[in-house]
């Protein structure tokens, strides 16, 4: 992304943190039990290995994802699908902006004060110009994240999921499949995710 582009975002927090590698994270509005659970520990792991997430953190599974990253002291970019000009900053993301850790940016004017499904989209087309790669937890079939999911691989951006039967359209596509897996005490991995 240029420069000129970015220069006429608006964002809260710290702006270097976009020269981080970040991965996206995406999912869809409703996942199986199974990616639930996977996607809890796979967050859990991010945090731990300290890896830069971005995302629009707005679907329920999203939301969950942030709420344990924002524990951790990995980068955070939040992509909110509406202008950031008259945004309260919620109050369990103040300790992670004050630390320098967190980015909310946003493409939109103040004049968006509410998401729409075209602000997500244009929002979800940003969050993925800014990552290194993409890493879908869920994708129903026939959804838009699905949609989506299709128009990444295409582009070749590197596509991550988590190895569920759920899962399968997506490593159709061409996902690579990510694994946590237990490390010494409440400690989670990732496991080759730099491979992947």
């Amino acid at each position: 992304m240029s420069l000129e582009i970015l220069a006429q975002m608006k964002s809260k927090g710290n702006v270097r943190l976009l020269e981080e590698s970040l991965t996206a994270l995406f999912c869809s509005q409703r996942c199986p039990g199974d990616v639930i659970l996977k996607t809890y520990d796979f967050a859990r792991a991010m945090r731990n290995a300290e890896i830069p997430v971005i995302g629009g953190f707005q679907t329920p599974m999203e939301k969950e994802c942030l709420r344990l990253l924002l524990r951790g002291s990995q980068p955070v970019v939040v992509c909110p699908a509406r202008g950031i000009d008259n945004m309260r900053v919620p109050r369990d993301w103040r300790p992670a902006l004050d630390d320098g850790r967190l980015l909310i940016l946003s493409p939109f004017p103040a004049t968006a004060r509410r998401p729409t499904a075209k602000r997500a989209a244009q929002r979800n087309d940003l969050v993925a110009s800014l990552a290194s790669r993409v890493f879908v937890a869920h994708a129903a079939p026939g959804s838009k994240t699905e949609a989506f999911a299709l128009q990444l691989a295409a582009s070749g951006k590197p596509l991550l999921t988590l190895d569920s039967p759920a899962n399968t359209n997506i490593v159709a596509m061409g996902a690579k499949t990510v694994e946590t897996e237990q490390a010494d005490g409440p400690n989670i991995r990732l496991v080759d995710f730099d491979e992947a």
